[in-house]
C-alpha cells in the first residue's frame, strides 16, 4: 500500500513542477517532425497484461517496421532531430509519470518491455517480473541508462539483447524481487536523479555491492569497479 501512495504523491509534484517544460515540449513537437506529441506502445505489465505507456514522439511514425524494430540505438536513422535531444536527456520518458499517477507503472520496478523483449527472458524470469508492476526506473534501468549506445557498438544488436542482455536484466530483476522494500524504493529514486544529472556515476555499484556481476561482455561498458 506505501509504495502506491509514494507513487501518487510523487508522480503528482512531479506532473506539476514539470509542467512548463511538457507544455513547452508538447508545443515544440507539434511544430516539428511529423507534428506528433506523443506515442503510444504497448508494454507487458502487472500480471501479464498489456498497457498502452506514455512517451514523447522522438521517432518516425512506423519505426517499428524499420532497421532494428523495437530496439533502438546510438545514431538511429529513425530518430527525429528534436527527438535525439530528448532522448539523450531522458525527456522523452517524462510522460510515464502519467503512467504512475494513473496506476499501470509504479515509481521503481521492472522497467516495461515489448511483448518481443518480455519473451527474450527466460520462463522464471517472466513469471517474477509478472508479480511486480513495472517501473518508471529501477534497478535494470539505471544499470543500463546507456543501452542504446552500448548496443550501437554491436553488428547484431537484437541477438546481443536476447543472448547477453535480457539474461542479465532478469538476474537484477530477481535481485530487485528478493530485496524491494520501502527503503530501496526510496534509494533508487535517488540513484536515479543522480545518475540522470551524472551519467558516469558508479554509486549504483557502492550502494548495492551486493548486485548480480555483469556478463565480462558488459563490465565496461556498465561501468562496473574491476
Amino acid at each position: 500500500m506505501l509504495p502506491r501512495v509514494l507513487d501518487v504523491v510523487v508522480s503528482l509534484i512531479a506532473l506539476l513542477i514539470l509542467s512548463p517544460l511538457l507544455l513547452s515540449v508538447i508545443v515544440i513537437l507539434r511544430l516539428t517532425g511529423e507534428g506528433e506529441v506523443f506515442y503510444l506502445q504497448e508494454r507487458v505489465g502487472l500480471n501479464g497484461k498489456c498497457f498502452k505507456i506514455f512517451k514523447f514522439a522522438t521517432m518516425l511514425k512506423n519505426s517499428p517496421m524499420l532497421g532494428s524494430g523495437t530496439v533502438t540505438i546510438s545514431n538511429d536513422p529513425r530518430v527525429l532531430p528534436v527527438g535525439r535531444v530528448l532522448r539523450k536527456t531522458k525527456v522523452n520518458e517524462l510522460p510515464q509519470f502519467l503512467n504512475v499517477f494513473l496506476g499501470s507503472m509504479s515509481m521503481i520496478g521492472p522497467r516495461p518491455v515489448t511483448e518481443r523483449e518480455f519473451n527474450a527472458y527466460n520462463q522464471k524470469t517472466r513469471q517474477m517480473i509478472m508479480q511486480m508492476p513495472p517501473g518508471l526506473s529501477g534497478i535494470g534501468s539505471i544499470v543500463f541508462r546507456d543501452e542504446e549506445s552500448l548496443m550501437a557498438q554491436e553488428r547484431e544488436p537484437r541477438e546481443i539483447y536476447k543472448e547477453l542482455i535480457a539474461p542479465y536484466k532478469g538476474r537484477l530483476e530477481a535481485w530487485f524481487f528478493e530485496r524491494k522494500d520501502a527503503l530501496v524504493y526510496l534509494q533508487l529514486i535517488f540513484i536515479t536523479a543522480l545518475v540522470v544529472l551524472k551519467p558516469r556515476s558508479t554509486i549504483v555499484w557502492r550502494v548495492y555491492p551486493d548486485l548480480p556481476k555483469p556478463p565480462e561482455e558488459l563490465r565496461a561498458s556498465l561501468g562496473y569497479p574491476e
